[in-house]
């Protein structure tokens, strides 16, 4: 059997754009939502009406046993959290994850989102700290991939910005679930680290898709995976945060798939300008 090419062909980075703006959309809506008393399950339903209503598909429920179309992982829950009746609380720390298959190619992505509570400030501006820093080490990394020659660079330069950024004591970077190419599966070759290795990495050269997502926890890194099969929490109960983009490497540059913008506001401080795909 042959083998498919982990690089894509113009055509098929074109038909990448729609699937990551599916996504992105859909991931605005809960950002909308999302407020106490509301329920994981009723952010996982915003999602879906986007989804669906955009005739695409959840990837998410393309994974044997999962059925839902959004993973929303609270406080001590880095990823895989599984929508339910929890009805979010004043100065949670929410991770939610989504995806959405188009025309049989997929769009995968991630944030964090902290809910105000005026009653515990040191609380959310430490849960606020963590986010901003993951999210800050997921650009880094898209800004490492514009220049980089392998994918290991990527890795790298996630993990000097959250080294450089994190509070004393550091934070932990999940070791057992990282980031990975992209197109007609939600999860291809090659493997995306989320911190330094010794191995190169694949050549970094127009048509490369990747979803980058750094999972970064306030405490040890150490995971255990919940009695339902799916959630990842931290064995230590430190908060988590998880932000994830797909993003295209083509001709002209760069291209974050599941940002409107392409990435172009978030790419700036780092000196990035995306371009489109042609």
């Amino acid at each position: 059997m042959l083998r498919r090419s982990i690089y894509k062909t113009p055509a098929q980075l074109r038909a990448m754009v729609e699937p990551g703006l599916i996504t992105a959309a859909a991931l605005a809506a809960v950002r909308e939502l999302a407020r106490p008393g509301v329920t994981t399950l009723e952010l996982d339903a915003a999602a879906s009406a986007v989804i669906t209503g955009r005739g695409a598909k959840s990837n998410f429920q393309m994974v044997r046993g999962y059925r839902h179309t959004v993973c929303a992982s609270v406080n001590e829950q880095v990823v895989h959290g599984i929508p339910g009746d929890y009805a979010l609380q004043p100065g949670d720390i929410l991770s939610v994850d989504a995806g959405a298959e188009y025309k049989g190619w997929n769009g995968d992505s991630a944030l964090t989102i902290v809910l105000p509570d005026p009653s515990r400030p040191e609380l959310v501006a430490a849960r606020e700290q963590l986010s901003e820093v993951t999210r800050g080490s997921l650009w880094a990394g898209i800004a490492a991939l514009s220049r980089a020659a392998h994918v290991g660079e990527v890795g790298a330069a996630i993990q000097e910005y959250i080294d450089t950024h994190a509070p004393e004591g550091g934070y932990g970077i999940l070791r057992d679930y990282v980031g990975h190419g992209i197109g007609r599966k939600m999860h291809e070759e090659p493997p995306v680290f989320n911190y330094r290795v010794a191995d190169a990495g694949a050549e970094v050269r127009p048509g490369l898709v990747l979803a980058i997502e750094p999972m970064v926890v306030a405490g040890s890194e150490a995971t255990l995976v919940e009695d339902d099969d799916w959630t990842v929490s931290t064995v230590d109960g430190s908060d988590g945060s998880h932000w994830e983009h797909s993003i295209a490497v083509h001709d002209g540059g760069v291209w974050v798939l599941t940002a409107p913008d392409g990435g172009a506001a978030e790419l700036a401080p780092f000196g990035v300008v995306p371009q489109p795909i042609a």
